[in-house]
């Protein structure tokens, strides 16, 4: 937890009467924002009996379909129920009616054990929090979407030709500079698109920031960052969550794209195939096209960057953390062309 940042501060004050509607009696309220995370901000409101987490869009303007704070709370409130460790949703302020100006929502504040890069690891963990991810992630998968609220909140038909083009249309809006290369990339994933007729329930960006452990690391205390949720292809979002898992002997650039997020590829951790294998014995799923999911799943990663270094360079936030998010960019679009190659090889 931080001091609010320069031009992200909450106003408390006008954020007063609408905390006294869904919470009366409670208060008064403090505020401290989340550090982590370069999307969405975050923060924490403490009262002497509650704390509750407020999620809003960043500042400046946003990506068509990015940072739909009704669609995350919709999605949450009907997930809740069948997912534990999806924290439970309380209130949602649309535009119109907000205090702050901007939609927002109040959700279930949950503590936990948070492994990064500070953490004081010990190999012999490695294996129960590679396992712990493994089964949280099939969990997710098994549910029956199809009895839930959630069915009304989703289109998972031509879930992935949706995605190829989308992402690509994202890139080319938040574009700033021009990487050799990137169009055989992107004819690649669109003539190359798998065929598909699993749907499950996906996180779609599952990694190690935006978990909770128990003190024991025998299970998640919680899963948060569902902005980018839905029912789609089971593969993407494993595909994604290997995007991030890094291994000792991932070329250097890997490395370097995914600067913080190396922990994984200490001794004692699943390597991915590791990972993949543990999923399908959880599962019985059968492991299809994967090579593709991955080049996909690093190209959408370099997207996520991309826009936030678009915001960066057009003056939309000050945030001196994307300052050299470009460099990041380009690495991971290398690794993705490098992907492609060898699937195509």
């Amino acid at each position: 937890m931080i001091p609010m940042r320069p031009g992200e501060e909450l106003d408390l004050s006008a954020l007063a009467p609408f905390l006294n509607i869904v919470f009366p009696g409670e208060g008064p309220w403090t505020v401290e924002q989340f550090a982590a995370g370069h999307s969405n901000l975050t923060y924490l409101l403490s009262a002497p009996s509650r704390r509750v987490v407020l999620r809003r869009p960043p500042n400046g303007p946003v990506a068509p379909r990015a940072h739909d704070m009704k669609r995350e709370y919709q999605f949450l409130y009907a997930l809740h129920p069948e997912f534990r460790w999806a924290p439970e949703v309380y209130a949602l302020a649309e535009e119109d009616q907000s205090p702050l100006g901007v939609p927002f929502f109040l959700m279930e504040a949950r503590s936990g054990v948070l492994v990064d890069r500070a953490f004081p690891y010990e190999p012999a963990m490695g294996p129960r929090i590679s396992q712990v991810m493994v089964e949280r992630l099939a969990d997710l998968h098994q549910i029956d979407w199809r009895q839930t609220p959630l069915k009304n909140l989703v289109k998972p038909e031509g879930f992935m030709s949706r995605q190829v083009e989308g992402w690509i249309g994202r890139y080319q809006r938040a574009k700033t500079d021009e990487v050799p290369g990137l169009d055989a990339l992107l004819r690649w994933l669109i003539d190359h698109l798998p065929e598909s007729d699993q749907a499950t329930v996906i996180h779609y960006d599952y990694k190690l920031d935006n978990v909770l452990f128990t003190s024991t690391f025998d299970d998640l205390t919680g899963v948060f960052d569902w902005e980018m949720a839905t029912v789609g292809e089971p593969m993407a979002d494993v595909a994604v969550a290997m995007s991030y898992w890094t291994e000792a002997t991932d070329p250097e650039i890997l490395q370097k794209a995914l600067s913080g997020h190396g922990l994984t590829a200490r001794p004692g951790f699943y390597s991915r195939r590791d990972w993949i294998e543990a999923y399908a014995r959880r599962t019985g799923r059968p492991i299809r096209d994967f090579g593709y999911y991955l080049t996909f799943a690093y190209f959408k990663l370099a997207v996520i960057l991309q826009q936030i270094y678009y915001r960066f360079v057009s003056g939309q936030t000050q945030d001196m953390r994307f300052a050299h998010f470009d460099v990041a960019v380009r690495q991971l679009l290398e690794v993705a062309m490098d992907q492609s190659r060898r699937k195509e090889g």
